[in-house]
């Protein structure tokens, strides 16, 4: 019987990570005006208002990285909520916060997309990460090492890596010096 209920919650745990999966948000490597993350956060936003957003994510909206780039950018998250709800294009809500906000230099963008992308490699977040990883069924792989690989990693955009040779001694067919590849 706790068998029966482990492989339950497994089937249950895995057609939720299915449909975070099939969320379309963007990576938070994509860049809107030289930014990472902030197309990301604004796919969030409005999907959330569209009611497509999962639940899993609903709890993080305006916190987490939503909070510090909306700091970074010196705006409001709610207010941008609400001028991402009145339409305009990535590059339109983003001038938006350069305007009511600031507009960062070359230097200081360039200094935001080093800090996001390392973010949960040897840092402060990399114990939320490593739980995060172990919650999503990929403890175990070494190539995610920061939260931006997690996210696409858990969203299907970071395959699993492909598993090394068992037996270096004997080159992989497709490295076999006397074997052509088909044509």
């Amino acid at each position: 019987m706790r068998d029966c209920f482990q492989t339950l919650e497994r089937c249950h745990r895995e057609f939720e990570l299915d449909l975070v999966a099939t969320v379309p948000l963007r990576s938070p490597s994509e860049k809107v005006g030289g930014l990472f993350y902030f197309g990301r956060m604004l796919d969030k936003i409005r999907r959330h208002a569209k009611g497509e957003l999962p639940p899993d994510y609903h709890a993080n909206l305006g916190k987490g990285f939503d909070e510090k780039c909306g700091r970074f950018l010196r705006v409001n998250y709610d207010q941008l909520v609400e001028r991402v709800g009145k339409g305009g294009t990535d590059e339109e809500i983003l001038q938006w916060c350069f305007s009511v906000g600031r507009t960062p230099s070359e230097d200081d963008i360039y200094v935001w997309n080093e800090f996001m992308r390392k973010r949960g490699w040897n840092d402060e977040v990399s114990e939320i990460l490593n739980r995060r990883k172990a919650e999503g069924g990929m403890a175990d792989r070494s190539d995610i090492e920061t939260a931006f690989q997690f996210i696409d990693a858990d969203e299907g955009r970071l395959p699993q890596p492909k598993a090394p040779n068992p037996n270096p001694q004997i080159p992989e067919k497709s490295q076999h010096p006397n074997l052509k590849p088909p044509r």
